[in-house]
């Protein structure tokens, strides 16, 4: 069968720090193409719409699946979606991936016929499986499957992750993908799933807090073929076992391949396994995302980190004396008043690394969802991006946002600022020299981007596309099962 797979447009957060190539996108159709079928993938990220068009008319794809990873995607993949079926009336139309997974029923209604199946969970099973019943129409007997007459058997999780290694060779425009400095820059996945359980997060309830790994040589053999310079490691948690992640150093060390690495870790992994961390710092390992979330005890107990103030500054302490550059993040709480944002501002520039302002957003599939969303201002899908506040805030919402815009520039100033071009200038002139621009024009963007008016005006838009609205009355956490995807699998019985 011909298969499009499309991934939406870049949201606010990528349009300026990063772009990612569509992975999960890849891997799926590395699936696909184990099958038999004809997959062509696209990307609108870096692609334009016009490019989709040519494809429907030229390529006549039977099926098209969507990726909708991100809430603030689904109204841009809905209407998509109802064009292709004025294009191709007989055409497949599916969505999967992560956010997707938690509101399946309420998209499916919203498309009103447009998209025919939702597949929840892992895309490399779902997807192969309902192609193969595509042709008998029993859609609703596939794993995962979600259709507005019923829903499939439960999801099933990938038997393996050295299965179906990503088709990046489907993908146009590879050198617009970059992460910060690293331009352009690819990217890889060595493990899946979450074992520790953040109240804000859903990847842990997404993969049923299942943990899984590449082996080490199918994750080498995957990191040499990749041709770009920089490689970002996806992992939720990278290297939480020391002897998987020096394994798989020794394997690159031993394929002589040679990268810069970007990666995201928790603070006590980090204090746990500083010598696999050292090593991969010889290996090319550059860049380092730390969640810290919170500066407080009170904080980060209210988002369940299992950590503290004490081990955060550790693992800073240890990440600043193997040189790398670090990023932090902390979530801007919407009852912030003038005097947190500015006790933020002096924290921030007092520590030398890079910090990032994200907005606390309850997203179907946490916890704080179920406990928080009846306090929700909006329900438009297009404002949960973690850079607009969707709960009352304190400050009247456009003074919020002036606070919030006026953190951030003097965050992005202090790394991406005249004083700071100095350090970066070489850098920048070695991408020109390369005709990579994606650093360059991010620090050009930022104010246009970044903008107290057009993030309040953003929320005076009329909403065609509605999240499910929460329930009316308080509700307690739930137990941890109640919110899996994947189910864990059960045991058999004693004898």
């Amino acid at each position: 069968m011909r298969v499009l797979l499309v991934h939406p447009s870049a949201l606010m957060y990528s349009e300026i720090f990063l772009r990612l190539e569509p992975l999960g996108l890849e891997r799926v159709a590395a699936a696909l193409l184990a099958d038999g079928h004809d997959v062509r993938l696209i990307d609108l990220q870096v692609s334009r719409k016009a490019e989709l068009a040519g494809q429907l008319t030229q390529f006549r794809p039977q099926a098209v699946g969507f990726s909708l990873n991100y809430l603030a995607n689904v109204p841009e993949v809905t209407d998509l979606a109802k064009w292709i079926k004025t294009v191709l009336p007989g055409c497949l139309v599916f969505a999967g991936g992560h956010s997707v997974s938690f509101v399946a029923e309420h998209v499916l209604a919203q498309a009103e016929g447009a998209i025919d199946v939702v597949l929840k969970g892992e895309g490399e099973t779902g997807a192969p499986a309902l192609i193969a019943a595509a042709a008998d129409r029993a859609l609703a007997e596939v794993p995962g499957a979600v259709t507005r007459a019923g829903a499939g058997p439960a999801p099933r999780l990938v038997p393996s992750l050295d299965d179906h290694l990503p088709a990046r060779h489907l993908g146009a425009h590879r050198r617009k993908y970059f992460i910060g400095v690293m331009d352009p820059a690819a990217s890889i996945e060595f493990t899946r799933g979450c074992p520790w359980d953040c109240s804000f997060c859903s990847a842990w309830t997404f993969y049923g807090r299942s943990y899984r790994r590449l082996s080490p040589a199918a994750a080498a053999e995957d990191m040499s073929r990749i041709k770009e310079p920089g490689v970002f490691i996806v992992d939720d948690v990278a290297f939480i076992k020391a002897d998987e992640g020096d394994e798989i150093a020794r394997q690159l060390e031993r394929r002589r391949v040679s990268k810069q690495y970007y990666l995201e870790t928790r603070c006590d992994v980090l204090i746990r396994n500083e010598e696999v961390f050292r090593r991969w710092r010889r290996l090319g390992l550059n860049y380092m995302f730390l969640g810290l979330e919170a500066l407080d005890e009170e904080g980060l107990k209210a988002f369940r980190k299992r950590t503290t103030p004490k081990v955060n500054n550790k693992a800073l302490e240890i990440a600043r004396s193997m040189g790398l550059s670090v990023a932090i993040n902390i979530i801007a709480d919407p009852d912030w008043d003038e005097a947190r944002f500015a006790f933020v501002r002096e924290w921030a520039m007092s520590v030398p690394e890079i910090v990032n302002i994200t907005v606390q957003t309850p997203y179907p599939g946490t916890e704080t969802w179920l406990t928080e969303a009846r306090r929700l201002t909006t329900l438009d899908y297009r404002l949960f991006d973690v850079q607009h506040a969707v709960l009352p805030t304190r400050l009247p919402l456009h003074r919020f946002y002036e606070e919030l815009v006026k953190t951030q520039t003097v965050l992005a100033r202090k790394h991406l600022g005249v004083a700071a071009l100095a350090k970066t200038s070489g850098i920048i002139a070695r991408q020109l020299l390369r005709g990579q621009a994606n650093f360059a024009r991010m620090i050009w963007k930022f104010d246009r981007v970044y903008n107290a008016d057009r993030q309040y005006a953003e929320h005076l838009r009329q909403a065609r596309y509605l999240l499910p609205p929460p329930a009316d009355k308080p509700v307690a956490a739930p137990g941890r099962k109640e919110l899996f995807i994947h189910a864990p699998a059960r045991r058999a019985p004693a004898p």
